[in-house]
């Protein structure tokens, strides 16, 4: 059994071009022993932003804390904690701490893009 306190880990900072304030902690993946699926916790700092991109697999999305705007295929919306998010292959998306407040969330994804930073990211 894992149980894993996100809390007590330290955050890698997320150095991809076009992310600002961002950290990341890898809570589950295939050193853990998953075989389908990688659990990520973002940290998003008041002003942040994870870059803008798009891959070619899906995710979801949970937000733990805090609030913020989801650009998603072109479409900006807010967000806010306990809102949680489908975001399909090759969408072009972007997850920013606009409002004042930071902003944390879970991103689940395939465990083959589990690696340290993102492949290519949230």
């Amino acid at each position: 059994m894992l149980i894993r306190n996100a809390s007590e880990m330290p955050a890698a900072p997320v150095t991809m071009a076009g992310a600002e304030q961002v950290g990341m902690r890898l809570l589950l993946g295939r050193a853990d022993g998953a075989p389908t699926f990688a659990m990520r916790h973002f940290t998003v700092e008041p002003g942040g932003h994870t870059p803008r991109h798009q891959h070619n697999y899906e995710h979801g999305v949970y937000v733990v804390q805090g609030s913020g705007t989801v650009e998603i295929g072109g479409e900006s919306r807010a967000i806010r904690a306990g809102d949680s998010l489908f975001v399909q292959p090759n969408a072009l998306h972007q997850f920013r701490a606009d409002r004042g407040e930071g902003l944390q969330f879970l991103c689940m994804v395939p465990t083959t893009f589990d690696c340290g930073q993102p492949t290519p990211g949230a």
